[in-house]
């Protein structure tokens, strides 16, 4: 296969070879380790501008590039949404509070791969209801990525994400999604993290897509604020969102962006 044009399918996803897989997994491991070295820093009277500095300054001594400064005017290194922001919370003076809850979003570029990962810290006290939360929505990443193999199908993803949020009696946001992503941030498909079985389009080998499923304690309705980034709950309940990289192989999956220090989720200590 041509490394760089690929294999399109029908419905416009590339398809990615065996050297292309090694690629991502050196861009998904970088970003996969700043999350990890981050982790320490997430503490009650932090600033997220702060966190973003750290994780700025830890992308350029890797030698690799942000892919959300410049992107579209953004101008920070991560998204880092607190409590009831959904997604695309942007960093700034504002402090830390015991028991805030966050997801810190990071895409790298190495050797022109991108590495895109997310993931769940609590500063302080996990408040229960948050952790039940948390826990949730890291499991129904963990069910969409097992849905993963040759021959499913996007709507099989997302029924499995769907199916299991509902039944917690929490919501699925409809409003973002997760994207293919290979040598480029964002190309087709989109990746709903809500849908039913054998729908979409049907997963092959080499596939590369971002599984990302944002959950709400309350309603799935979300709002973007006047910065046209920030997006929010309608109804100010609480959110979460864990996001990991992934590739179709010949009989499953193989993900990206693992932790390397086992710190994908808040409770790892």
């Amino acid at each position: 296969m041509d490394r760089s044009t690929g294999h399109l399918t029908k419905d416009g996803i590339r398809l990615h070879d065996a050297a292309d897989f090694d690629g991502m997994m050196v861009a998904g491991e970088l970003a996969a380790t700043i999350l990890d070295r981050i982790a320490e820093h997430v503490v009650p009277g932090q600033s997220t501008a702060e966190l973003d500095r750290l994780i700025e300054t830890w992308v350029t001594e890797a030698g690799a590039t942000s892919a959300t400064i410049g992107y579209r005017g953004y101008q920070h290194a991560s998204c880092i949404s607190v409590n009831h922001v959904v997604c695309h919370g942007i960093p700034g003076p504002k402090t830390l509070k015991d028991g805030d809850i966050l997801n810190i979003d990071v895409t790298v570029i190495v050797d022109g791969w991108f590495g895109d990962t997310s993931r769940m810290y609590v500063a302080g006290k996990l408040p229960r209801k948050a952790e039940r939360l948390i826990e949730v929505t890291h499991d129904a990443l963990m069910k969409g990525i097992e849905a993963v193999k040759p021959g499913a199908t996007f709507g099989d993803i997302g029924y499995a994400i769907q199916s299991y949020v509902e039944a917690q009696r929490m919501s699925v946001v409809r409003d973002f999604c997760g994207h293919g992503l290979g040598r480029v941030f964002h190309a087709p498909p989109n990746v709903l993290h809500y849908g039913r079985p054998k729908t979409g389009p049907v997963l092959e080998e080499g596939m590369f897509f971002t599984i990302e499923p944002m959950v709400n304690l309350g309603r799935p309705e979300t709002k973007v604020l006047a910065d046209d980034w920030t997006a929010v709950t309608r109804d100010k309940s609480l959110s979460a969102q864990f996001e990991h990289s992934v590739g179709v192989t010949a009989d499953g999956v193989q993900i990206f962006t693992l932790s390397p220090a086992g710190r994908f989720h808040p409770t790892y200590g």
